[in-house]
């Protein structure tokens, strides 16, 4: 099991709480982002170059079984969700088989607004809550992931 994060919209803060849980539970961490971003970790950063889906291209790439993936983007979890043992979503909350049509269908529509000119909400600030939700999430897939590992 590997935490692999979509570094592109990853705020620092949700990946600060991945470096500290793959060092709590000795897990894996690789960080995928494109040249524009500058991330600096403990962990592997693999840089792509820049293009629409380039390092969505490289998470399905390298994404193996039983990963938990950390994502803001919907296209690319909805790709994943049969290898996730989880996804993540940066505001803390699981991306999973019950909402990803919902999830998929609202960005759909968001992206419509926008393609006539309208204009749909974007993101609010981040607050702390979401940081906590997100570490919950995280911790609570690492713990049975480890708890799953002794019971063999």
């Amino acid at each position: 099991m590997r935490i692999i994060i979509d570094g592109d919209a990853c705020p620092q803060k949700v990946r600060e709480i991945c470096e500290k849980a793959a060092k709590d539970f000795g897990v894996g961490l690789i960080i995928v982002s494109d040249i524009d971003h500058y991330i600096v970790s403990d962990f592997e950063v693999i840089v792509v170059e820049q293009g629409r889906d380039s390092v969505d291209y490289k998470i399905v790439q390298i994404f193996q079984q039983g990963d938990i993936l950390i994502t803001q983007d919907y296209g690319l979890a909805s790709l994943l969700l049969g290898k996730a043992s989880a996804i993540i979503h940066t505001a803390g909350f699981f991306i999973n088989k019950n909402n990803i049509d919902s999830l998929l269908q609202s960005r759909y529509i968001s992206d419509k607004i926008r393609k006539q000119g309208g204009k749909s909400k974007g993101p609010s600030k981040r607050r702390k809550e979401q940081d906590e939700n997100f570490k919950k999430c995280l911790y609570k897939v690492l713990r049975e992931y480890m708890s799953n590992k002794k019971g063999r």
